[in-house]
């Protein structure tokens, strides 16, 4: 039986139209989530009863080796709860059937009554029986479930914290993330559809079993009963699923711009430029759209309940037409049928519930073999484990002819290295690498600066030394070792990055700075020394709590800090990591002139201790005191040198001629003389 077309066109609103003018006007159409699990979202309507019917023992399967992985002991009390329930519900029926032929046999009603009494406490007993398998099995469920979803999000966890870099900001991988975290809550909702599914097939088999051995013609006309009434209940569902998805897309659209009424940061503009009343009279004609549609639907899924009620009552009417045919004829006596029309309808019932369940069941596990899949797809990715130690006493970083592209269905942010330039204009972006063929030194124990105009290849270069990305070609050498013999973790441990959009963690200033070492129990007096060089100490203590502020204003107790002073404690946790090489990528772009000046001091002293300092700035002044300056262009190395090499008269280079150009911009111009009355009157159009 195939999908009807109405009900196809019901759940795919966002296929079907445009949305509302609003929806066009404001978003160019409804509202539907790119990412990967929404792909899932009409897999409801595509599962045919047959599909069904083919599909369920993987399903099942697929379940129970979560659950297996998760807790073995309540996956044993749910299954044996469901089948004793089961059991008990067929044998119940067999003892209701032995009640009623007691009760209508021939005799005294004293009898008649006394005959039935075993029959009736094998009713009760069968009763207390399935009453405690099942409240076994909804306890087990309830155990299992919370399980199953913390075993799953480990798993995803686990596996996606050890890839490559490239691949969590790969665009597949990044949506086939998006589509396993969601399969790691649909695990949990598996668990319940599965222990329906279980447990609704084990009465329909109980029904079907007691009425075969009552009589075999009762079992077709479960089915007969059954069939509409499934069928029904299963149009039903997706009518009403389908009223969700189109009504989800108007709600998700109204909600965004109630949203961006009430924020702070839209908030200036809405009163200056009047945008208030202008959203607010979209956001009316959206709900009224859905208040619109919703009705429609309303209309359809009355009209379908309809045809359902018909048919099912089209069904029961054969039945026990059926069902007095054999009665009249002599074939089946009154106390089988009174027990088959239980039957009947417990197996409908049950049949009914299957149905919804398994439907749901393939609903979950589309997102949850999406998180088996990524753990398939991360081992492919997985950052190697093992190799060759770092060299103890490491002289000498030197890339060799290094080549490194990014892939290009990336975002625009992370291709930022690769933009187009003069030089690769209207060239495809496979054939414009981010580095190309480039060979340099970095001495250890020295301060290195790369210096270059944006997307020269600066900031990659430092992900490569760090060991986030790989060449495509060429080498990273490590005292003449490849980077790529190396044991990943340990090149790792040899640094410490502080960039402009270093990461802010949403926990207390305390653990901001100790984060750098998440290694070791964090040490308040190598914590407040850390502070103390970054110039954070005077942020911690113009803090309500200080170190225990909790630096995030969502929450109760949090507090916000500038992007100054969030650049203080990413100094601030670069130092207390206290690793041999520091990167510095913009370390001041947040900075005021004075602070930035102190930064650069501190940075210049680190090299005098030993470490080895990778300094990242297009601000060619603060790179006075490097020991070695390499200029990059469009992803090229154009030369190498001391400040004072790169700066001589003789010299004509990149440096040189940027160097001049920002000096230009403190130079000082000429102040422009004051606008004379009859200036603003030629302006103004001559009016005063």
């Amino acid at each position: 039986m195939k999908t009807s077309k109405r009900m196809r066109a019901a759940a795919a609103p966002g296929e079907k139209t445009e949305g509302s003018p609003s929806e066009k006007l404001l978003f160019g159409g409804p509202l539907v989530y790119s990412a990967r699990w929404n792909d899932y979202r009409y897999a409801y309507f595509e599962m045919t009863l047959w599909a069904m019917a083919l599909r369920l023992p993987r399903l099942v399967a697929f379940t129970v080796k979560l659950a297996w992985r998760a807790e073995r002991r309540a996956l044993w009390t749910v299954g044996l709860g469901e089948l004793i329930r089961g059991i008990s519900q067929a044998i119940g029926l067999i003892a209701i059937n032995a009640v009623l032929a007691a009760v209508l046999a021939a005799g005294a009603i004293g009898h008649r009554v006394q005959s039935a009494v075993p029959a009736m406490i094998g009713v009760a007993a069968t009763g207390i029986v399935g009453a405690l398998a099942n409240a076994a099995s909804t306890s087990g469920a309830g155990r299992l479930g919370p399980k199953v979803e913390r075993v799953a999000t480990e798993m995803y966890l686990s596996h996606v914290i050890k890839v490559e870099l490239a691949a969590v900001e790969d665009a597949a991988f990044q949506r086939l993330m998006d589509s396993a975290q969601y399969g790691a809550q649909a695990s949990r909702r598996m668990v319940s559809a599965c222990t329906g599914v279980i447990g609704s097939l084990v009465s329909f088999v109980a029904a079907a079993g007691v009425l075969t051995v009552l009589h075999p013609a009762l079992l077709p006309l479960l089915v007969l009963m059954t069939v509409p009434r499934s069928w029904a209940s299963l149009q039903n569902s997706r009518a009403k699923y389908g009223s969700y998805l189109r009504w989800m897309e108007h709600s998700r659209a109204g909600r965004l711009l109630s949203q961006n009424l009430t924020r702070t940061g839209p908030a200036p503009e809405i009163r200056v430029h009047g945008v208030g009343p202008f959203l607010l009279e979209h956001f009316r004609q959206m709900s009224q759209a859905s208040e619109i549609e919703q009705a429609r639907l309303a209309a359809d899924a009355a009209r379908v309940r309809l045809v359902a009620s018909a048919l099912t009552g089209l069904a029961a009417a054969l039945t026990y037409a059926a069902l007095a045919g054999l009665l009249v004829t002599g074939v089946m006596a009154l106390s089988v049928a009174g027990t088959a029309v239980l039957a009947v309808r417990t197996g409908g019932q049950s049949l009914s519930t299957l149905v919804l369940q398994v439907n749901n069941l393939y609903e979950e596990a589309c997102y949850v073999q999406d998180l088996e899949r990524l753990f398939v797809d991360a081992k492919q990715w997985a950052i190697p484990e093992g190799g060759q130690p770092v060299p103890k006493t490491l002289e000498l970083i030197r890339f060799d002819n290094v080549t490194f592209s990014y892939p290009t269905d990336n975002d625009d942010e992370r291709r930022q290295e690769a933009e187009p330039t003069a030089a690769s204009e209207g060239a495809p972006e496979a054939e414009r690498p981010a580095l190309k063929g480039v060979s340099l030194d970095i001495p250890v124990g020295k301060i290195v600066a790369f210096v270059g105009e944006n997307g020269s290849g600066k900031t990659t270069i430092s992900k490569l030394l760090a060991g986030l990305y790989q060449p495509d070609s060429g080498r990273i050498l490590w005292d003449g070792v490849a980077s790529s013999d190396l044991d990943r973790t340990e090149v790792f441990a040899q640094f410490a990055m502080v960039s402009q959009d270093f990461h802010r963690w949403p926990f207390t200033c305390r653990m901001n700075v100790a984060i750098g070492r998440p290694d070791r129990p964090a040490d308040q007096q190598v914590l407040e020394q850390a502070a103390a060089y970054a110039g954070a100490d005077s942020v911690v203590a113009e803090l309500p709590r200080g170190w225990d502020t909790l630096l995030n204003k969502g929450y109760r107790g949090g507090h916000q800090i500038s992007g100054g002073q969030w650049q203080r404690l990413g100094i601030a946790r670069a130092r207390y990591r206290s690793a041999p090489i520091l990167i510095v990528d913009e370390p001041t772009s947040a900075l005021d002139a004075r602070a930035e000046q102190d930064v650069f001091e501190q940075i210049r002293k680190l090299a005098d201790t030993g470490q080895t300092v990778v300094l990242i700035t297009h601000r060619l002044a603060s790179v006075k005191y490097a020991d070695l300056i390499h200029v990059l262009e469009h992803g090229e190395l154009r030369e190498s040198g001391t400040f004072e090499e790169l700066l001589a008269p003789t010299s004509a280079g990149v440096f040189r001629e940027l160097y001049e150009l920002q000096a230009r911009q403190y130079q000082d111009a000429p102040v422009p003389a004051p606008r004379r009355p009859a200036d603003d009157a030629v302006k103004n159009g001559g009016e005063r």
